[in-house]
């Protein structure tokens, strides 16, 4: 009965999801590709083929990596693999195109109606299905029950928010946690409160983005673009909507040098003496960002529109360069800005940096994850919410792999001082780098686990 009125309502909601969808491909192309996808419609129907159909939903970017690392697992123990990549937004599935192999598909998560999950399996017939972190939606629980598909969730996290939110749905929230093959958590305390909404945990592997080696090609090119230059890069990674605006305004407001405290002289010291490179979280607001950089009274160098020897090209040519034809800058101006307008380049931007601002924190937002930071060597400074990463960031924060600062305007202080800290800098590095390598081998566990399930499954189940 509850979930018939789910059921209902999602039904109902499919004309406002297509309106949304169309909106966003204004900005995003890609959300107006393949939407028929979204309601369990395919263009034609998947071929017959050898090896077991492995099914993997990682609904943004964050997921899809840390899936391109169990995949990268899973083909080792299981050769005659075939993959099938789901998403629920474009950065997804744009990153997932680097993960498929040859005869691997790609699809979009069926929205949550039992019809199109029906569509979705009967098309696809998936051997087992794999969720990556959070997404449990009802309908595609009970399907993949229906249809005797498998169906675990894996690298998962719940968040004391989360868990909130899922006891205030709790009549359809726990049925479909229950009804879950096995579950696998990030963190003891995931397990716990996986367990409390009535999911099987079968086991605490760690965070698979552990498993993640970066970019080693990009590292090395961020690293050699920062050796030719002679003041700091401080890096606000993965910033979100209001970060950027509370950042600029600390960095252009500052009282006489002989008024200032302590902190405030740290704070001036990387605000006109370091280069700043902010790097928003999502694509769609780089023109704004940079549209709110100019409208602050900085000038703004973009990553799109450096050469080959990275932004030292634009350093060159932002002295020479005139104020924004629309706001001028003050007599003592500010430094230029950097704006990291790409995807896929956060290693890049990890090595161009001395130190990282973690965006998300600063904003009660829960924080984005700093595994990829630490794993490039570059030290974290993080607000006050991290609730998204909470055991990561608190062991990060004890192992000094990372700093804690109350508010944005402690954290640039924290910054500062590291920054002009020689030794003390490279020792946070070497920290970092050592936390990131101390907490590998989750996906050999998971990759094992899911073989094991496989090999398990009888044969009359299979869709």
């Amino acid at each position: 009965m509850i979930r018939g009125l789910y059921s209902a309502l999602m039904w109902l909601a499919q004309p406002l999801l297509k309106r949304k969808l169309l909106r966003r491909s204004q900005q995003e192309p890609g959300y107006g590709q393949f939407m028929d996808e979204r309601f369990g419609h395919f263009a034609k129907p998947v071929p017959a083929h050898q090896g077991p159909m492995v099914w993997i939903h990682a609904v943004s970017l964050g997921e899809t990596r840390a899936a391109a690392v169990l995949v990268a697992t899973l083909r080792q123990q299981l050769p005659h693999m075939r993959l099938l990549l789901t998403h629920g937004t474009a950065t997804g599935r744009a990153e997932g195109l680097k993960i498929l192999g040859d005869g691997d598909l790609q699809a979009w998560q069926p929205w949550d109606t039992p019809g199109a999950v029906q569509r979705f399996l009967t098309n696809f017939k998936p051997d087992l299905g794999i969720l990556m972190e959070t997404e449990v939606w009802p309908n595609l629980v009970f399907g993949c029950q229906q249809m005797g598909v498998p169906l675990v969730l894996a690298n998962a996290r719940l968040s004391d928010k989360s868990l909130r939110q899922a006891k205030r749905l709790a009549w359809l929230a726990r049925p479909a946690f229950a009804a879950l093959t096995a579950v696998w958590a990030q963190t003891p305390l995931d397990a716990e409160r996986l367990q409390s909404m009535g999911a099987k945990v079968h086991g605490v592997l760690g965070n698979l983005k552990f498993d993640a080696a970066p970019d080693a090609d990009q590292l090395a090119l961020g690293r050699t673009w920062r050796a030719q230059l002679a003041q700091p890069v401080v890096m606000f990674a993965s910033s979100r909507e209001g970060e950027e605006l509370a950042l600029l305004q600390i960095l252009k407001h500052f009282e006489p040098l002989a008024l200032m405290d302590k902190a405030q002289v740290a704070i001036k010291k990387v605000a006109t003496g370091a280069h700043w490179l902010i790097v928003p979280r999502h694509p769609q607001r780089f023109d704004a960002v940079a549209t709110l950089i100019e409208s602050q009274g900085f000038a703004v160098q973009r990553r799109s529109s450096w050469g080959p020897d990275g932004p030292m090209g634009s350093v060159a040519s932002a002295a020479d360069a005139p104020a924004s034809p629309t706001v001028p800058l003050p007599a003592s101006a500010p430094p230029t800005i950097w704006l990291g307008d790409s995807l896929g380049e956060m290693a890049l931007y990890y090595g161009l940096a001395d130190v990282a601002l973690l965006g998300g924190s600063f904003e009660p937002l829960g924080g984005q994850n700093l595994i990829e930071a630490a794993a490039c060597g570059c030290p974290v400074v993080m607000g006050p919410h991290t609730f998204n990463f909470a055991a990561v960031a608190q062991h990060a924060e004890q192992v000094g792999a990372a700093l804690r600062a109350p508010h944005l305007s402690d954290a640039i202080r924290q910054a500062a001082e590291l920054v002009t800290d020689v030794e003390r800098l490279a020792a946070a590095r070497q920290v970092a780098e050592s936390f990131a390598r101390s907490h590998g081998g989750a996906s050999a566990q998971l990759a094992g686990a899911i073989k094991q399930m496989l090999n398990k499954k009888p044969t009359c189940c299979r869709v």
